[in-house]
This record gives C-alpha cells, structure tokens and sequence, in this order.
C-alpha cells in the first residue's frame, strides 16, 4: 500500500484571473509566499537573450509607488528575502514571512510583479551584476558544458536552445524601454499562480492575495504558438570546448525525451533513477566513479516540461580520462536501451523515490514549489495523493520502453569542456 501525503490545497481564482493556491500548515507561525508568473526566458525576444532574467534582477528594487530604499526598508522590517528566479517558462518570486505579516508582505511581492520601475540607474547597476556573472559562467567548464549541450539538442534558435541569462552580447544593449515592454506584453494577472503555504486560513489568504493583487488590470499577450517541438536527432553531435588552464574536464551527454503530461514520464522518472541517480549515481555513478574510480562525479539528470526536455548525463573527470568516460557512458546507456533495468533496480528506484517524497515536502517552501508545478503542468490538487501509486505502478517493461526509445548513443549530444583537445 503506497502513502498518502495529504497536502489537500485549496484553488480559488481571484476575479481579475489570479490563480490562488492554498495549503494550511499551523505547526509553525509562518508563512511561505511563491508568486509564480507563467513568463520566461522563452518568452525573450529574438537577439535579446537575458531579457526576463535582467528583469528578474530589478524586480526588488524600486516597485509600484516606493522607491528602492523603500522596499529594502520592507523586505528589512519584516526579515524577509526574497529569492527571484527564472526558467524558461516561470518567473518566480518566493519568501518565508511570519503569519501575521503576510498582508505586507505579499502587497509587496504583488507591486514587483505588477509595476517594476526598471530606472535606469538600477537598470545599469543589475547589467553590471549579470554580466559579471556571465563572464563568470565563462570561466566555468560545468557550466560552459551544460549551456552548449541544450542548442546542440535543440538548435540555436529554438527557445530550450536559448541561453536563459543570454550572453554579453545580448545583454548589453538591452534598455529600460525593452524591459518595459516585455512585461507589459508578458506579465499580467491572469498568467499569475500564487500559493501560499503555512498558518493562514482560505479566508485570509483569500483576503490577502484580493488586496495585494486584486486590482491588477490587463492580459498579457499570446504565449509562442503553436507548440514548439524538439527536432529529431538523427545523427551523433560532438562539440568540445578547449579551457586548457583547467584542472578538470566536464562531460554534459544529453538526448531530448518527453513532455511533462506524456504518460510515460513516471517510467522516464524510475529509468533516470537506475541510470544515474540511485544511490552514488546509479549505474554511471556506480561504473564510472567507484568501480574505475576516474570521475570527480558522475550521474544524470531529467527534466519533462511542456516541450520534450532533455535528459543529461554529466561527469567531471582528469582530462586524461576523457575518452575512457565517453565510452564507458556508452557502455551504460546501450545496456540499459538494450537490456532494461532488473526487478531489483526498478525495485529500489520505486521505492527510493516513493520513500523521499514525504521528506521532500518536509518545509513550507519545498510544499509551495511541488504545488506550483503541480499547477503549471496542470497535475490535480491531489497530485500528491497520487503521486506514490502512479510511481509504484510503473513496471519493468515500461522501463525497459523508455530507455529504449531515448537512450541512442548514435543520436548524443556530447560537449567536452576543459583541458582536452580530442583525441
């Protein structure tokens, strides 16, 4: 018999469209606020790349009617700090507050969203910020790995093949103006999902989001249509990356896999947990770092949106193990395309991820974040009720179908960044 987790959130839709989520959890006298707009980078113009993550820098500064200072003296009073991110699809500000100042709170998480200043000393100060840190990016063969696979998957133009900060070049000519406009075509009450998580009541919360939100006016404009899908991968891809003053080489292999709402994404999730998460990394982590001991860490990851997301195995390792990494990657990923996962390792995989999810819903914020996805992909309010049995119901050969239709070696994406030439 699988658990039942019991979040039971309640969804109210305010009258201007805001989305309103609600979990009470009254074990602590706290509050976590997550107002996630449905805006991201795939939403950057083309040639402006970084567009929404340079708005996201400037949305905690000066907002609707209170200046910079201001809200810093908000945010300071109440002990608050927000973390503001962005995906590709999402934009997102979340905090913890205490329960009896929630109403200022999200009053003032709802002005960030709703009417950002963007001046223009601020808007220089945040440019200054982020291209420090993609300058920083750059001197990263992690990360330098992981952005180059996506439009070697992708193709440059596609928006999962967009750099999510953008580049320099991007980023440099973007002005106030642009940033203006990109949220008055992108922000609007009806793209808005707030969830708050803690000890407030429907009634309250209910209360709350209509005074901080409820007079937001406007529609954003149409999201990209029609739906854009991933090209096929037809042949092998290779791109290596030469930062010959680095210690450490980074393999990203990656393939593109499923939507989010494909059925089989519960078998992709189990079929990524033998690969490479399970335990010390799964059957990568297992090979390649504790068997030959040649990997710094080795592991995959999956990641099913609303256009088929890719699934990447990445490994650091001595640049003189690069080759003998690369194949024996290949060695794990067609054995486990040609012959499945055993009973025992989709056993362990079931019960591993049906084990830690209580644990992950342990905290407010970890709480808001599942009910936020949940509402993006459109899962149910009883997604967590369900989630345990639809992962136990997973078999073998679903595995085994999974694994076979995406793990290709003749059909990787393969970037090598670090002190490697090729060989």
């Amino acid at each position: 018999m699988t658990p039942t987790l019991g979040l039971a959130p309640v969804r109210e839709q305010l009258a201007n469209g805001v989305t309103l989520i609600v979990t009470q959890t009254p074990t602590q006298p706290a509050v976590t606020i997550s107002a996630a707009m449905s805006a991201g980078s795939l939403c950057d113009p083309i040639g402006a790349e970084g567009t929404a993550h340079l708005l996201s820098r400037l949305l905690d500064r000066a907002a609707g009617t209170r200046a910079a200072d201001e809200v810093a003296d908000v945010l300071d009073f109440h002990g608050v700090s927000p973390s503001i991110t962005v995906s590709r699809h999402t934009t997102t500000v979340s905090c913890d507050c205490l329960a009896g100042d929630v109403e200022p709170v999200l009053g003032l998480v709802g002005d960030m969203l709703r009417a950002p200043a963007c001046l223009d000393a601020d808007v220089e100060i945040r440019r200054g910020q982020v291209m420090t840190g993609l300058r920083e990016d750059e001197d990263s063969p992690s990360t330098r790995a992981l952005d180059a696979v996506m439009p070697l998957l992708y193709g440059a133009h596609h928006p999962y093949g967009r750099a999510t900060k953008g580049s320099p070049a991007t980023v440099e000519p973007i002005e106030r103006s642009e940033l203006l406009d990109f949220h008055a075509a992108r922000f609007a009450p009806d793209r808005l999902t707030l969830v708050l998580v803690g000890d407030i009541t429907v009634s309250a919360a209910v209360a709350a989001a209509t005074e901080a939100c409820g007079g937001w006016r406007g529609q954003a404009a149409p999201l990209v249509s029609p739906p854009l899908l991933p090209p096929a991968p037809p042949v092998h891809r290779r791109l290596i990356i030469p930062m010959p003053a680095k210690s450490q080489a980074d393999i990203v292999y990656g393939f593109t896999t499923i939507v989010r709402s494909d059925p089989a994404f519960y078998a992709y999730w189990v079929m990524n947990n033998v690969l490479g998460q399970y335990g010390i990394g799964g059957r990568l982590g297992q090979s390649i770092r504790e068997r030959q001991g040649m990997a710094y860490y080795a592991g995959s990851m999956f990641e099913a949106g609303h256009i088929a997301g890719p699934l990447l195995v990445r490994a650091g390792v001595n640049a003189e193990n690069v080759d003998r990494a690369l194949e024996s990657i290949d060695i794990e990923v067609a054995g486990l395309a040609r012959d499945g996962a055993t009973g025992q390792e989709v056993m362990r995989a079931k019960r591993y991820l049906c084990g830690a999810m209580p644990r992950s819903l342990e905290t407010n914020a970890a709480i808001a974040r599942f009910l936020q996805t949940a509402q993006q992909f459109d899962l149910g309010l009883d997604h967590d009720s369900r989630l345990p049995g639809l992962v136990d119901a997973v078999t073998v050969e679903a595995v085994a179908e999974a694994a076979r239709r995406t793990l290709i070696p003749e059909q990787a994406a393969v970037v090598i960044a670090g002190p490697y030439e090729g060989s």
